[in-house]
């Protein structure tokens, strides 16, 4: 596979300088972070209308970029559409309100209360770093940007190198939308390089980065922005292994339908999502991996994820106390499909075991005697996006125990059910403890992810006229 990005079209405009760029969207913060939620909820589903309007355009090149089915992206771009409508509507129902009011009080016991009235105000422009992996839904208009956009900040987007023509495309038909719609000009606007993306993150015009993508990468782009003179949120979503204990109820109950679970999850998308099971403790892997069915994927997105996926599985495999226990050949530019194993008594030796993430269609297998050594080896583990719990029918104490452990490490905790598929809802939560994410009590995914982008600013014995409207008394 050809990794490398196609050549801008002749027809394409030149990209306007980056302090161009950014002196546009301070402009356009100016005019956003006063208008009210039914305003940017419209903008929304504009944008919405647009992406499924130009599906037909989108989706063949998003195909050739990045080797995804077509299947597949017409999916991620339902979600991505689905996702801006739900937005809209909880901005039209003020559910995203975050107003907290305390009317003046002569009898309060600390003394005499003033009014205060406590809400939000917009940060300013946003940066959204888009990832590779999810070329709509985590990408130009993916969930770091339409959060964003609800919040009421403009967003400048810096583009995946894995699919180029297709963000430029994306950002042609949300920003023509948004001019129809009366937008104020610049709302959106697109970068591309590395040098640019790292740039932008030091310019004190940016107040806040969305990222997700590699730990290395993140945590790169996180110093940058906690060393400014004026440090800024940075919100990245990194590495995750996504730990999965079989209780032996689970195994003795349910392990065809575990092991048949967990084939399909740690296959899907040639392993290449942020969830994916990468680890698994098991009471006994000869049966867990006697049960399995026959495992496949499909190409990786491009020559260069295919050849670090290729590099940490073997460097993971040829550490002490790890084996080959399954490794289906790729073939025809196809990834090899494979299955580690090691033991608990391993993994206290080496802690890292658990936690070093293999982007691509393979995992860890870590075989028990007792669910002891289980939390044992979880001891020191890190932060991870999902945790899961492979329990029998009903819950029991080792199941409860392992729910608890689990709790202690992961932003979404799942019992007998699997992590791949991140919904977009209200509950959602999507990051976790370092290195799962830069920030752990906020999530990603879900319209909790409007928080990021608002600060709370209280607002004492000001009079009516002056207030925002969503802390006003009429």
């Amino acid at each position: 596979m050809n990794s490398a990005p196609p050549a801008t079209p002749a027809s394409a405009p030149a990209a306007p300088p980056l302090d161009t760029v950014l002196a546009r969207a301070t402009a356009a913060a100016e005019r956003i972070r006063t208008s009210s939620p039914a305003d940017r909820a419209r903008l929304l589903t504009v944008l919405a209308d647009a992406l499924d309007a130009a599906a037909g355009q989108l989706i063949p090149v998003a195909h050739r970029e990045t080797h995804l089915p077509e299947a597949r992206l017409t999916g991620e771009l339902a979600r991505t559409t689905f996702q801006c409508r739900l937005f809209a509507d909880r901005l039209a129902s003020g559910a995203l309100d975050d107003v907290r009011i305390d009317h003046a009080d002569p009898d309060w016991p600390m003394g005499a209360r003033p009014d205060i009235r406590r809400t939000t105000v917009p940060l300013g422009p946003v940066l959204v770093f888009a990832a590779g992996n999810f070329p709509f839904a985590f990408s130009v208009l993916g969930g770091d940007t339409v959060s964003a956009l609800a919040a009421g900040c403009p967003v400048v987007v810096k583009a995946h190198p894995g699919h180029p023509e297709l963000s430029r495309l994306t950002a042609s038909v949300a920003t023509a939308a948004l001019a129809d719609a009366g937008a104020a000009p610049d709302l959106l606007q697109l970068i591309e390089g590395e040098q640019d993306g790292a740039d932008a993150v030091r310019d004190h015009r940016i107040k806040a980065v969305g990222f997700t993508g590699s730990t290395r990468g993140g945590h790169y782009l996180f110093q940058l922005a906690a060393g400014r003179p004026d440090p800024i949120p940075f919100y990245g979503e990194l590495g995750s292994t996504n730990p999965v204990v079989v209780t032996p109820a689970g195994w003795a109950e349910r392990g065809t339908d575990i092991a048949g679970g967990f084939a399909a999850s740690f296959t899907l998308g040639s392993g290449q999502f942020c969830t994916q099971p990468g680890v698994v403790f098991v009471p006994d892997a000869d049966a867990f991996l006697a049960a399995l069915p026959p495992l496949t994927a499909g190409p990786m997105l491009d020559a260069r994820i295919a050849t670090g996926y290729a590099t940490a599985l073997d460097d993971l495999a040829a550490q002490d106390g790890v084996s080959v226990a399954a490794r289906t050949p790729g073939g025809d530019g196809l990834p090899d499909v494979a299955l580690l194993r090691t033991t608990t008594e391993a993994v206290r030796t080496n802690p890292s075991l658990i936690s070093t993430e293999v982007f691509g269609p393979a995992s860890l297998l870590v075989e028990y005697g007792t669910l002891d050594e289980v939390e044992d080896a979880l001891g020191d583990f890190g932060g991870t996006l999902t945790g899961t719990v492979q329990g029998g029918h009903t819950l029991d104490e080792d199941g409860l125990r392992m729910l608890d452990v689990l709790t202690r490490h992961a932003g979404r905790v799942i019992w007998n059910e699997w992590p791949t598929g991140v919904t977009v809802s209200d509950a959602q939560q999507h990051g976790g403890p370092w290195p799962a994410s830069t920030a752990p009590t906020t999530t990603s995914v879900g319209t909790a992810a409007v928080h990021r982008f608002r600060r709370p600013v209280a607002f004492q014995n000001v009079p009516e006229q002056a207030l925002p409207p969503a802390v006003r008394d009429r």
